[in-house]
This record gives C-alpha cells, sequence and structure tokens, in this order.
C-alpha cells in the first residue's frame, strides 16, 4: 500500500461539524482552532473484491490513516480514501469516541456523502447534549481510556447469521425455557447476543476452577429513550452501557440458564428513570463498582455492540451505494460488534476473544 500526498483542503462539510478539526484540550472541552483533519490517500495493489471475499482481519487496520486503539492519539477524524488496482475504493473513518459514538459517527458519513452528491440541505447536527448531560469531574474515578485492553493475543472471527440462521436462533431463544421466563418475539439482536453469550459463558466455565459471575454488557443508546426523544443527529456521546448478570450456578441439562430474559430486562432498564440518574452524575457509582469488580477478577465480561441499525448500507457518495460495510479488530477481550449484512436480512458477528479461546468457541 503506497501513500498518497493528502489533497490540499478538507472537505467541506468539516464547516458543519466544525469540532472535528479542532484539539482536545484538558481532556475537557474541544478548541476549534481550524488545525485540520487527517486526510490521506492510498493506492492499494490488490483487487477489492479479493479483501472482501476473503476478509484479513489483521490487515483491515491497514486501510485506516491511524490506529484506531492508539494510546495518545489527537486526532479527533482521520479519513483514508484507498484506490484499488482494479478501480474500487474503501473509505476507512476514525472519529474519537472522546467526542462522539457510533450512531454520531455514521450520522457524519451520510452527511458528508450527501455534501458530494450535490445536495443543498443536509440534516443538520445537533451539539447542545451538554444541556442535557452536563460534563462530570471523574477526577475521583479511576477510569481510563485504556480500561479492557489486554496484552494477551486476540483473534477477530467474523459469524454470519443469514436470515434462515436467524430464524432458527429466534425460535430456539423464544423457546428456551419451560419455566414462564420465555421471551416472545426475540429481536435479532437479542438472539445472537443470547447465543454468543452462552458461548462465552461455556468457555470460560471449561476453564476456571473458581466460580464467577457472567456479566453481558450492551451499549445503549439513549437518543430514543429519552422524554421526548432525540434526534439522531444529536451529536456526541449519548449511550450508556446495560449490565446483565447471570450467576455460574446454570441449569446442567442446557449447561447455561435461559440467559435471554436476562439480556432484555436489562435493556430495558436504560428508560426515563436510568436517564436522570445519568443526567446527575448517580450511575457513575455504580458504573465504577462495576470496573472494581471486573479489575479484581470477579467477574467474566462480554461486551457487545450493536450497529445492525445503522443506515451504513445507505451511504452514497454519487456511485451507489457500498458493497460492504465492516469494522476492524479490537485489543480487547471479548467484545463482539453486530452489524447488518449487505442485504439486510442477516447479521456479521465481529467477535474479538483470545486466541486460545477460537477453537472451543468455534465448537
Amino acid at each position: 500500500m503506497d501513500p498518497l500526498p493528502p489533497p490540499s483542503a478538507a472537505p467541506p462539510i468539516i464547516t458543519t461539524y466544525y469540532g472535528h478539526e479542532g484539539q482536545i484540550q484538558e481532556n475537557s472541552f474541544i478548541d476549534c482552532n481550524d488545525s485540520g483533519v487527517e486526510f490521506v490517500e492510498a493506492q492499494v495493489h490488490a483487487r477489492l473484491s479479493d479483501v472482501i471475499r476473503e476478509p484479513n482481519m489483521a490487515e483491515l487496520n491497514k486501510f485506516l490513516a491511524v490506529n484506531p486503539t492508539g494510546v495518545g492519539i489527537a486526532t479527533l477524524l482521520a479519513v483514508q480514501i484507498n484506490f484499488f488496482d482494479c478501480g474500487g475504493i474503501a473509505i476507512g473513518v476514525c472519529l474519537s469516541h472522546k467526542i462522539a459514538d457510533g450512531t454520531s459517527l455514521v450520522a457524519f458519513i451520510n452527511a458528508w456523502a450527501a455534501t458530494c452528491r450535490g445536495e443543498v440541505k443536509i440534516r443538520q447536527p445537533y451539539f447542545d447534549l451538554a444541556h442535557l448531560f452536563p460534563p462530570r469531574d471523574l477526577s475521583g474515578f479511576s477510569f481510563t481510556p485504556n480500561d479492557g485492553i489486554t496484552k494477551e493475543k486476540i483473534m477477530t472471527k467474523r459469524f454470519i447469521f443469514d436470515k434462515e440462521k436467524l430464524a432458527m436462533l429466534k425460535n430456539e431463544a423464544a423457546a428456551a425455557s419451560g419455566d414462564g421466563s420465555q421471551v416472545k418475539n426475540p429481536t435479532r439482536v437479542e438472539a445472537v447476543s443470547a447465543f454468543i453469550w452462552k458461548k462465552f459463558m461455556e468457555v470460560a466455565k471449561n476453564k476456571m476452577d473458581v466460580k464467577k459471575m457472567y456479566v453481558a454488557v450492551h451499549a445503549v443508546n439513549l437518543r430514543p429513550r429519552t422524554s421526548p426523544p432525540l434526534s439522531e443527529q444529536a451529536f456526541g456521546n449519548c449511550w450508556r452501557p446495560s449490565f446483565a448478570f447471570i450467576s455460574t450456578s446454570g441449569d446442567e441439562k442446557n449447561g447455561c440458564p435461559n440467559v435471554l430474559p436476562v439480556l432484555r430486562s436489562s435493556i430495558s432498564k436504560i428508560n426515563s428513570d436510568y436517564i436522570k440518574q445519568v443526567q446527575n452524575g448517580e450511575y457513575l457509582n455504580h458504573l465504577s463498582k462495576s470496573k472494581d469488580m471486573f479489575m479484581k477478577g470477579d467477574i467474566e465480561l462480554c461486551n457487545f455492540s450493536s450497529w445492525s441499525r445503522f443506515p451504513v448500507y445507505e451511504v452514497d457518495y454519487g456511485w451507489g451505494r457500498p458493497c460492504w460495510v465492516c469494522t476492524t479488530t479490537l485489543p480487547f477481550k471479548n467484545v463482539v460488534i453486530l452489524m447488518s449484512t449487505p442485504c439486510g436480512d442477516g447479521i456479521e458477528a465481529w467477535v474479538n476473544m483470545l486466541e486460545e479461546d477460537i477453537s472451543a468457541f468455534r465448537s
């Protein structure tokens, strides 16, 4: 991959999303100093179809302008345009999680694409989230940007659940227990999350001598859960984690308990009452306690983030919609990113796990 000189100017969409080309000061505000964004063009001596047909997870980061998990990265936005020998194009975008979440990232990319198509009126971002969720002093907490990063060998595997497989998982999940705790009409995300979480628990049980508490953490978008609901154009980190707890006692017949009701219940608790706790900062104490338990080894975490509803396949720069949208590898143990398949009927699960767990997870 040969880097080419960057263009002379940043895309005009940056004037709308003006904070992207500034710098974070004192880890509390953005200095909009017109410093610009990282914008790189690269020539890739390969065919785009080869990358899509058999993606090499370890190689995907090469299509990004920066290492997305690099320590001390000052860049808020970095874009790399990759030109393949066959004429195909791949656009790699990194947006700092300090200023935005996945919803905001996709909103920005769609607005940028609309600008490239020549649209004059684009959906304007809303930057006033700080009025609803005031910044908090975290000096008394032990949160760090690298929490959860492990030095152990992590591998990423992609598991594709097509329409038929999803229907089977949903039926199995809905009938998982006869104790009255069944979940009617489980969503695709619930069914896949329950299936993967149980797999992780089975792997962990076979490795551990000491019983632990298992916790599934799901990233939940707060925008539709506020009263009144916020627009998807509300820019920032407008999400919080839900925590589903399962003891290791599980039923012996299935190896693990019925996890779907626990998952649904934990996510449903992210409601208006919880949002009030977020607004007044009460939730930070609960989050800190959960982190302490994790650092002590008392719990085994499995983290989920669903991008399946993000309109990533609506992005059109004027050449048509993308043939594939993906994430990259992450140096975190037991982290799962869920994305829609190009046809929209299935789900791709990008599972980051310890290398030693790969064979056990597959079986």
